[in-house]
């Protein structure tokens, strides 16, 4: 996309304009077409986020952009009305794949509260997508009489936080917050979250890193807003201070910075050491610094998705898809250290959930009955196997006054961060 400014058509023909690069979606991508509600809905976004623009003397950063893109009240992503989870949704994530996931992680967090003293007997949960994690845990410490005293939910998107609880009503432990406690000690979980966080965009230009940041084309012919186009500017340092070796990327390298996510790490930081003791464990796809930052990653990991579709047009249908990109552990794990946080351990999804018990509770169904059995195993394959979630998929567990059970050392790959 270098050196040319990027821009997308919503007319349906092609579009070319000397030192711009358009691109047209509609016709290339060949996605499942929205419904005239849904466009209405992406449409009143566009405007919205194009008014934000003009106020800010025709530039936003892609972090701001993306920030609206998911979180704009009753239009982004995650705060209007669109299915998102599940066959009928985007993607599908590893709760909504087997019940197995969080049986395990309910396993794991008794076993983290009675070999820890220091930590209370106590859940939350940042940003629980369809409540099913949260079901799927609180169900199976149900069955094994250990309910924690509560589980917090801790959910920005008022559309998402109906459905959690109309799905967990039969257990009055949950509690919603908005924001994070200042103190917590217990256990914390966040499957997906980190990856769902707004990213800025950055790129290798010839005299030196850019920001790419958001602007508009020149107004339509009937007099609307004119479509979004990628507008670049000098990087202030500290933007830049997240990659390695930056300076040895070429010209023309795209990638993605993690500002939001470091700031909530500290605070998560901030607020687990104000509790005294806790463990938080991370399940996102990504990669550590060294990785991330590769030369053969060089137009970055932004990517988008709709209806099962995966495609990089963040422009596409604004509210209507997800946009995310995978996370730099290294600088999560830099940011907990930071605050004062242990790190606990890093490793792929397939070998946590191996060593926290996955295997042994699938077992609970005998092999012999086919008709059960064979569907929780196809199931599991997918949160385990190397060609599917399990080695994309990682684990980052931080905590204080807490440690991971010495088995999950065996598999640790903290010295790759």
């Amino acid at each position: 996309m270098w050196p040319g400014t990027y821009l997308h058509c919503f007319n349906g023909f092609d579009c070319f304009q000397p030192g711009v690069i358009f691109y047209n979606s509609a016709m290339q991508l060949q996605l499942p077409e929205a419904s005239v509600e849904a466009q209405r809905a992406s449409r009143l976004l566009h405007n919205l986020i194009a008014t934000e623009i003009r106020l800010q003397h025709g530039w936003i950063s892609f972090a701001r952009y993306m920030e609206l893109l998911l979180y704009a009240p009753d239009l982004g992503y995650y705060s209007g009305g669109a299915a998102k989870l599940g066959k009928d949704g985007d993607f599908t994530t590893a709760p909504e794949i087997t019940p197995l996931f969080g049986a395990t992680l309910a396993h794991l967090t008794t076993e983290l509260l009675v070999s820890s003293p220091a930590l209370q007997p106590q859940i939350l949960e940042f940003g629980a997508g369809s409540g099913q994690l949260a079901y799927d845990i609180l169900t199976e410490l149900a069955a094994e009489a250990v309910l924690p005293q509560a589980y917090y939910i801790v959910e920005l998107s008022a559309e998402l936080r109906a459905r959690q609880q109309l799905k967990l009503q039969a257990f009055p432990q949950v509690q919603w917050l908005d924001r994070l406690p200042e103190s917590f000690s217990g256990v914390v979980i966040g499957n997906e979250v980190l990856d769902a966080m707004p990213v800025e965009l950055v790129l290798r230009g010839a005299e030196g890193w850019l920001q790419r940041g958001v602007g508009l084309s020149e107004a339509n012919a009937d007099g609307g807003d004119g479509q979004f186009i990628y507008i670049d500017r000098p990087a202030e340092p500290a933007l830049i201070a997240q990659i390695p070796d930056a300076e040895s990327l070429t010209v023309g390298h795209l990638t993605e910075v993690h500002p939001v996510a470091i700031g909530f790490m500290r605070s998560l930081g901030t607020m687990l050491k104000a509790g005294q003791g806790g463990v938080a464990l991370f399940f996102d796809y990504g990669f550590p610094a060294a990785e991330y930052y590769l030369q053969q990653r060089d137009q970055g990991t932004l990517m988008c998705h709709y209806r099962h579709h995966a495609h990089p047009d963040p422009f596409y249908l604004p509210g209507l898809q997800d946009v995310t990109a995978h996370v730099d552990f290294t600088a999560m794990a830099v940011a907990a250290l930071d605050t004062g946080l242990d790190l606990l351990g890093y490793s792929s999804q397939a070998a946590f959930l191996l060593e926290a018990g996955i295997g042994k509770l699938l077992l609970r169904t005998p092999p012999e009955n086919a008709l059960a059995y064979l569907p929780q195993a196809n199931a599991l394959q997918k949160l385990v196997s190397p060609a599917e979630m399990g080695e994309l998929f990682k684990v980052l567990a931080i905590g204080v006054n807490a440690e991971l059970p010495a088995r999950f050392a065996s598999h640790d790959r903290s010295h790759r961060l």
